[in-house]
């Protein structure tokens, strides 16, 4: 489904709130179209905003009134101004999970159901001010790497803004992520090799091509589109924080900029600043950051050859790595490696307890939020929200992993042979049950 966005009011200064992009490390300003390395320090490039500006503009009543969706925040995107036609992004609901908590031990637990976004993952958000962006600049094409939900989102942003898609893939993708990606007519290209060896090729392709790759050339915009989540965190807790967040870990994008996000609402003033600790969750078959982590180091090794039915999160070298390491240890938060058996466990717990199907990056996080509770980094009476970033349909087969009823290995489940149509042979195969 496609939506038209309102425009910004006529007196709204919106170019002027926008400063640019400048360098997370040496802090140079750059204004060259599609840049996204430092050509100083090569560090990653990051937008900036005039938040003086913004909080004299903005307010907790301007956003109430306005539509649901990631545009609600529109001062503190980087955009001229919300795209004309795209899809409904954003507003995802923030569920009281009390089943799940008593099985975890965690006493107020809540859930950010990014399920529900438009193809069924919070890539959604990047990609739509990515392809926001992308209009903006006259781009001919939008482009990604992924590991699989990335590769829907830009096909499907693409197609709600009259844009070709290439999406670039490792060629052991879950077929059910591929099949989402063709289903809105993007070209997929699988490639021999990790999630980093097409990230390498991206980054050749997009200076040969022109294209607007999300997560490459457009990438500081893009990354912006993860701060919604903490935004609409705060709104949906009555504008305030809570004590801990915890977010799956796959480049350290989100993770980080969840962290800017609630810094950003202190700064205009639509929150108080309190502490926040931010809990990280990765595969233990490819977990960099949460390797680090576990040894005390100040920086993490590559993973060469990930190991782990966790795709979506399988990504060897993490570019915001440094930045989700630092930001764990800043806030006396955590990075937690969930063997993939905990993994399954806690798609599974999370469906039967709560009624909502993860995939392999909400059950990271769920079985990171459980690690962390039992190691004391979430203390008795914490209020914690747990990010559950893509639905399980695309990856049907990880919660069977190891399950009891499947005796070894992933397959389909074992159904009962066909059951007449009458009551007392379904009561037989009930009592046979259990």
């Amino acid at each position: 489904m496609t939506t038209a966005l309102p425009p910004l009011p006529t007196q709204e200064p919106a170019t002027d709130r926008l400063r640019g992009l400048a360098c997370r490390n040496c802090g140079r300003s750059d204004s060259t179209p599609l840049a996204f390395v430092c050509p100083a320090c090569f560090g990653p490039l990051e937008a900036r905003y005039d938040l003086d500006l913004v909080a004299a503009i903005l307010d907790r009543d301007a956003i109430s009134a306005r539509p649901p969706g990631i545009w609600r925040y529109r001062e503190l995107l980087p955009v001229v101004e919300p795209p004309k036609r795209g899809l409904a992004v954003g507003s995802t609901p923030l569920v009281r999970a009390d089943r799940l908590g008593d099985r975890i031990g965690i006493d107020q637990l809540w859930i950010k159901d990014d399920t529900r976004n438009p193809t069924l993952s919070f890539k959604d958000r990047a990609v739509a001010v990515a392809a926001a962006r992308a209009v903006e600049l006259g781009l001919e094409a939008l482009a990604c790497a992924s590991t699989g939900n990335l590769a829907g989102a830009t096909a499907a942003a693409a197609a709600a803004i009259g844009l070709p898609a290439y999406v670039f893939v490792p060629a052991d993708l879950e077929p059910a992520k591929i099949d989402h990606a063709l289903a809105y007519g993007a070209t997929v290209a699988p490639i021999e090799g990790t999630y980093d060896d097409v990230n390498r090729l991206c980054l050749e392709l997009a200076t040969e091509t022109g294209w607007g790759f999300v997560n490459v050339n457009l990438r500081p915009f893009y990354a912006e589109g993860s701060k919604t989540l903490a935004f609409e965190i705060a709104e949906g807790l009555g504008w305030r924080t809570p004590d801990v967040v915890v977010a799956p870990i796959a480049s350290g994008a989100l993770f980080t900029k969840l962290g800017r996000g609630f810094d950003e609402l202190a700064r205009i003033g639509l929150i108080e600043r309190r502490p926040v600790r931010f809990v990280g969750g990765q595969a233990a078959g490819c977990g960099p950051v949460a390797d680090a982590w576990g040894s005390g180091s100040a920086t993490w090794s590559p993973v060469r050859t990930p190991d782990t039915i966790v795709r979506s999160l399988a990504i060897g070298s993490p570019a915001d790595g440094d930045g989700a390491l630092a930001l764990a240890r800043a806030t006396h938060g955590s990075v937690e490696s969930i063997p993939d058996a905990d993994t399954a466990a806690a798609i599974r717990d999370v469906a039967q307890l709560e009624g909502i199907y993860a995939e392999t990056a909400g059950g990271v996080t769920v079985a990171a939020a459980a690690a962390a509770r039992r190691r004391g980094v979430i203390r008795d009476g914490d209020e914690v929200v747990v990010i559950l970033s893509g639905n399980g349909l695309k990856t049907p087969d990880a919660r069977r992993f190891r399950a009891p009823e499947q005796r070894g290995g992933l397959g389909r489940p074992g159904l009962a042979a066909p059951i007449r149509p009458s009551f007392s042979a379904v009561e037989t195969w009930l009592e046979g049950r259990a």
